[in-house]
């Protein structure tokens, strides 16, 4: 990697989103890189949003990105790609997972959900790829894994193949999990995104 890079991550809570930046932030420190990461997770334990920022380079001072400098974002639930693209910079990737999600405010009927969110930016963001990681992990028997279905689609479009990513997961997740996270690793690797 030549230059510094802006990842963020966005999703519900319960979604993986911290676990997939610490696997991000690991992996990118043992590859000798200077890394900070910021989360946010609001009302995560009640289905609230979860945001993580990292940044990473040869000598970085802040974990926060600003407006328009974000070279990837991931939404993990499709419709915080609305909260956040505005942090993608000109000629980033957009990647959403197509699932959906709906907050209680939905359910109350105090507001709708925007179904319409890949529709919305599909043609308008020149780098968007969109494709549902949850039934991609649910192939692989356990949806849960969605998270890493992600990590694998964000290490293709950054091209971060430089990184023992697999050595990461094994030291990040149970041992019991081990070989259903390394497949979904793969499975997002090897998906349509990049």
């Amino acid at each position: 990697m030549k230059s510094s890079k802006n990842i963020l991550l966005a999703g519900v809570g319960g979604q993986g989103t911290i676990l997939t930046s610490k696997i991000i932030s690991n992996g990118f420190l043992d590859a000798g890189y200077d890394v900070k990461m910021a989360e946010i997770h609001g009302m995560a334990q009640r289905g609230g949003s979860v945001t993580t920022q990292i940044r990473v380079g040869e000598s970085i001072h802040s974990p926060v990105i600003e407006k328009g400098t974000a070279d990837i974002v991931v939404s993990f639930e499709k419709s915080e790609a609305l909260r956040w693209v505005d942090y993608l910079k000109k000629d980033g990737i957009l990647i959403i997972n197509d699932y959906s999600i709906e907050p209680f405010t939905v359910s109350l009927g105090i507001s709708s959900y925007p179904f319409d969110v890949v529709e919305k930016y599909k043609g308008k963001i020149n780098k968007t790829y969109v494709f549902n990681a949850f039934k991609e992990a649910e192939k692989l028997g356990n949806p849960r894994a969605m998270n890493i279905v992600l990590l694998g689609a964000i290490v293709k479009c950054l091209s971060l193949e430089d990184i023992d990513w697999k050595k990461m997961i094994e030291e990040s997740v149970p041992e019991k999990h081990l070989m259903l996270n390394l497949k979904a690793f793969d499975a997002g690797y090897q998906s349509s995104v990049g």
